[in-house]
């Protein structure tokens, strides 16, 4: 159960959130899940009102996969399938947008892509006056870049803003030594320096990603995101419900 956060605040000034596009999913195989939406919605609300500085980037392959195969058959290249990803992170973050706003909170969707009749273009100062003014901003199309994946769009975004720390939200409750889905008797840390997960290639986010989280003294808090009130709790300190990668 979530704790009461009308009595809290949060020890983050400023977070960067990356969601995965599978977790928009629910219990479905594709696309976007109402219901979960929603509730993921109440929450990113409930945050806000803490007074955390809040910016999302959003993954897409909730989408993506339901075209990847028809990529593959037609031999697409490398650079045309992950435009079409960055496409999907669109999506992914109007859906967020909408969401927000149902839940009374401003809310802008700012892409690494031109596409001035459906998001703001990122400028990194306008993104930093949106923070402060209260908005909460959906980073989308990741780097703008092929050959670059959301996790390192995440990493780069965290950094341009100057966020205190990096918080992914995942299927799992942090970082395992293995996979908790294939080892019964795989184990969680509580806590782990930024550069034991790089040379132990722990999928927590690409090695890119990683890097430059280290480069520029971001730790990074991985929490699972399917759990409601989990997101309250590691924002307000509660490491407990997670893996806080500390930068060394």
């Amino acid at each position: 159960m979530a704790s009461d956060s009308s009595n809290k605040s949060a020890p983050y000034k400023r977070v960067l959130l990356k969601l995965s596009g599978e977790a928009l999913m629910g219990d479905q195989e594709y696309g976007v899940e109402p219901r979960f939406l929603s509730a993921l919605c109440k929450e990113i609300a409930a945050v806000s009102k803490l007074g955390t500085q809040l910016a999302l980037v959003v993954g897409g392959g909730n989408i993506f996969r339901g075209v990847s195969g028809l990529a593959s058959e037609l031999g697409m290249e490398r650079t045309s399938a992950d435009n079409m990803g960055m496409m999907a992170t669109v999506i992914n973050a109007l859906a967020l947008k909408g969401g927000l706003e149902n839940e009374g909170v401003q809310a802008r969707v700012m892409s690494a892509l031109e596409m001035p009749r459906v998001a703001e273009t990122f400028i990194q100062r306008h993104a930093i006056e949106h923070l402060e003014a209260g908005r909460v901003i959906i980073f989308a199309a990741g780097t703008g870049n092929p050959f670059f994946t959301t996790d390192t769009a995440a990493a780069l975004r965290a950094a341009e803003i100057g966020a205190d720390v990096l918080m992914k939200g995942t299927k799992v409750d942090g970082v395992y030594d293995s996979d908790p889905e294939k080892n019964d008797t795989a184990k969680r840390f509580d806590r782990i320096d930024l550069s034991e997960a790089i040379s132990r290639e722990l999928r927590v986010l690409d090695q890119t990603a990683l890097t430059m989280c280290r480069g520029n003294q971001i730790p990074i808090l991985v929490f699972s995101i399917l759990k409601r009130g989990d997101l309250t709790e590691v924002l307000q300190g509660d490491i407990t419900k997670g893996t806080l990668i500390e930068v060394d």
